[in-house]
């Protein structure tokens, strides 16, 4: 699954599983452009980070600039949990989790079409919450189900070029993001839950992003991969 001289953008490079992709895409041979809101960790060899906020969408211009020359691999990842009960949402809440989750990755893709090549590649990354929701997690499900109809839509649209258009949606996973927005015991309950009775890791979901943004994914597309060990089956 080499991706040899293809050029790559991943938002939400730093940390965690866009971390991974960015590791797994670069590994692969291509080069990668990935944004961070604040950190962007320690430099990896063939990735050039971007500062690129999503809470502001304007932001993803200078990621985009970065690959004037053109673009075969766009992997929307940066994103945020929210766990605010409905009645206590407010609508700063609102707009600041859908315009992360949903309206900055709807924008990189506007921004990756043109420059997109033909026979290119878009994965979206979800979450096994929108099949499997907790309370607490209105915004994170709403934004991720509207990401995940970006996707549908967008695999009709850019078909006739070649280009394929698919959602990763992890379960549980050993990221930080993961710890920071679950108690101390959600690891060891979630392990027991999944049918290979263990989390997920980063390289676990940045192995399945690499799959449908190599050649071996090209008859993919239109699809919500739940790469989550066998929590849902």
């Amino acid at each position: 699954m080499t991706i040899e001289g293809k050029t790559a953008v991943v938002t939400g490079g730093s940390r965690g599983i866009g971390r991974a992709v960015v590791r797994r895409l670069t590994a692969a041979g291509a080069t990668v452009v990935y944004t961070y809101a604040h950190d962007p960790g320690e430099p990896i060899e063939g990735a050039r980070a971007v500062r690129a906020d999503q809470r502001d969408p304007a932001n993803l211009g200078a990621v985009f600039d970065a690959v004037g020359d053109g673009l075969d691999i766009l992997v929307n990842n940066a994103a945020v949990v929210d766990r605010t009960p409905i009645e206590k949402l407010t609508a700063a809440d609102i707009d600041r989790v859908m315009t992360i989750n949903f309206v900055s990755p709807l924008v990189a893709v506007q921004r990756a079409i043109p420059l997109l090549r033909d026979g290119g590649r878009i994965v979206n990354i979800s979450t096994l919450n929108t099949v499997l929701p907790g309370p607490g997690l209105t915004l994170y499900c709403a934004s991720k189900g509207a990401l995940e109809q970006v996707t549908a839509v967008a695999a009709r649209e850019l078909g006739p070029r070649g280009i394929t258009v698919n959602t990763v949606s992890p379960g549980a996973t050993d990221t930080e993001m993961f710890r920071e927005a679950n108690g101390p015991d959600a690891r060891e309950a979630a392990a027991g839950f999944a049918a290979l009775k263990r989390i997920g890791t980063p390289s676990d979901i940045a192995d399945v992003v690499l799959f449908l943004a190599s050649e071996a994914g090209r008859w993919i597309t239109g699809q919500n991969i739940r790469a989550t060990g066998g929590m849902v089956v």
